[in-house]
């Protein structure tokens, strides 16, 4: 059979706005965004951070601010990350009650209410003064079980101070179980882990280095994925997700879309992506430039994220993003 020209053309499901929208096999929504954000113990006003265009270290009164407008944006979620003014080996203040994380875990639960997940980072790396994820051995290497007791410390200090998720960034084999355990152990049974079971040791973290003021001597690639692997990826879901874990993250997003679609298509929990502070940098400086048009540009890449799998992507331009989409639904 002969076909005639014209009879299939893909381009008539191209043809007009309302038939792409119609057509699109994947949408954003700001419900499953959040926003990453960072507070800097000591500040009287915000602070920006150079490397990250937009983005600042907050007080705690503008962090009460940003939940709010991340709220009224109708946004999943934030992430919070502290920086506070005195640092040490063991990375103390990241489990006193007093201390600025688990101080602005309570100020944002308070501001948001029910109209977020408030999301907390679990790891010891801001609050260490050698920067690494956790304790380390007189040698200088990361002691793995050593780091899970404080990482069951961290959990109940951020749960007391009212935490919803608290997110286990650190990359220590076993960190799911023992902090389901001592959180159900302490009767903080409803709040949620987000296991970043598949991090990378990835260039891309250069901004968030700065952003929260990192103390980091060499790199962490004894403990964060090699970015060469992508099997083993699904080794560390599938453990994550053994044990306990309620949602799992890929990190970074962008560079790892294939490691994405691999673990969207088996898990059997939520998927989270972490679009980074090196992606982000990167737009920014584009567009700044006048290389790419910044807001189509926002737009796919976290599109893009979304379409690999990702239930939900933790991203610095959430609330401006929140913004765009409900100005095209009007």
């Amino acid at each position: 059979m002969t076909t005639t020209p014209g009879r299939v053309r893909l381009r008539r499901t191209r043809a007009t706005p309302a038939m792409r929208r119609l057509l699109a096999e994947t949408r954003l929504h700001p419900a499953e965004l959040v926003l990453p954000v960072f507070v800097r113990e000591g500040l009287t006003e915000p602070r920006p951070i150079t490397s990250m265009p937009g983005v600042v270290q907050h007080t705690r009164d503008s962090l009460k601010r940003a939940v709010a407008d991340a709220a009224a944006a109708g946004l999943g979620g934030v992430m919070l990350f502290a920086i506070p003014t005195v640092r040490d080996a063991v990375g103390s203040q990241a489990t006193e009650p007093d201390g600025i994380l688990n101080l602005v875990i309570a100020d944002a639960v308070a501001e948001a209410g029910d109209a977020l997940v408030v999301q907390a980072d679990l790891c010891l790396d801001e609050f260490t003064d050698h920067g690494h994820c956790g304790v380390l051995t007189p040698t200088g290497a990361v002691d793995n079980d050593a780091t899970l007791v404080r990482y069951a410390d961290m959990a109940r200090a951020q749960a007391a101070a009212g935490a919803h998720l608290v997110g286990l960034s650190g990359m220590m084999d076993g960190q799911t179980a023992v902090v389901r355990d001592a959180l159900d152990d302490a009767g903080h049974h409803d709040v949620a882990l987000l296991a970043y079971a598949a991090k990378y040791a990835s260039a891309f973290y250069g901004p968030f280095r700065e952003a929260v003021e990192s103390q980091l001597e060499g790199d962490r690639r004894t403990y964060q994925m090699d970015p060469a692997n992508r099997r083993e990826a699904a080794r560390e879901v599938a453990i994550d997700i053994a044990e306990g874990a309620d949602v799992v993250m890929v990190k970074p997003a962008m560079s790892y879309l294939d490691v994405l679609a691999d673990v969207a298509a088996t898990s059997t929990v939520p998927v989270a992506a972490y679009q980074v502070s090196g992606e982000y940098a990167m737009i920014e400086a584009a567009a700044a430039n006048g290389w790419i048009e910044r807001r189509r540009a926002i737009l796919e890449s976290v599109l893009s994220i979304r379409r690999a799998g990702a239930d939900h992507v933790l991203t610095y331009y959430a609330t401006e993003l929140a913004g765009w989409l409900a100005e095209e639904t009007r």
